[in-house]
């Protein structure tokens, strides 16, 4: 099943490990800001109660995503062909996506401060169709300017029919 989102003979290439850290970073940010508030709001509202569950609950939350990021990490991956630029991600929801370089109107990339802290972007890559868009998370800086220079330079290659 697996060959349907990873056809073989293509030379897959992963995004940064480094992608895993920041994911964690911001979850435990999330959870150190959320749930202090949530617990003493619903503590003053509903009781003691209410506050250990929202403990718990954010517990159980770092639990699930501490087994799942890593693994959303591993899915992503891409391959640049000759006509075109394969993307695929997802754990239970797997996709493929193909996007042909004469399809391609413009490539962004993009990061943000915690991206830049661990030198890491994303590629987003703009078509004609919003369905046929495509984004590659994770990438190191240089691979992501490179990525961009050459998805450019293919895209126009193709659409000028060269």
């Amino acid at each position: 099943m697996e060959q349907l989102f990873m056809p073989p003979g293509e030379e897959w290439q992963a995004v940064s490990r480094k992608l895993v850290t920041v994911r964690f970073i911001v979850l435990g940010a999330s959870l150190v800001i959320v749930t202090p508030v949530a617990a003493i709001g619903l503590g003053f509202l509903l009781g003691s109660w209410a506050a250990v569950l929202v403990v718990v609950a954010a517990v159980l939350v770092a639990a699930w995503n501490v087994w799942l990021i890593p693994r959303i990490w591993r899915a992503w991956g891409y391959a640049e062909r000759q006509d075109d630029l394969l993307v695929t991600h997802g754990v239970m929801f797997r996709e493929l996506t193909v996007v042909p370089y004469g399809r391609m109107q413009f490539v962004d990339v993009n990061s943000g401060p915690l991206d830049r802290k661990f030198g890491l972007a994303t590629v987003q890559l703009h078509t004609a169709s919003p369905a046929s868009d495509a984004r590659i998370p994770g990438l190191r800086a240089d691979e992501a300017a490179r990525l961009r220079d050459r998805l450019s330079a293919l895209g126009e290659a193709k659409a000028a029919g060269l």
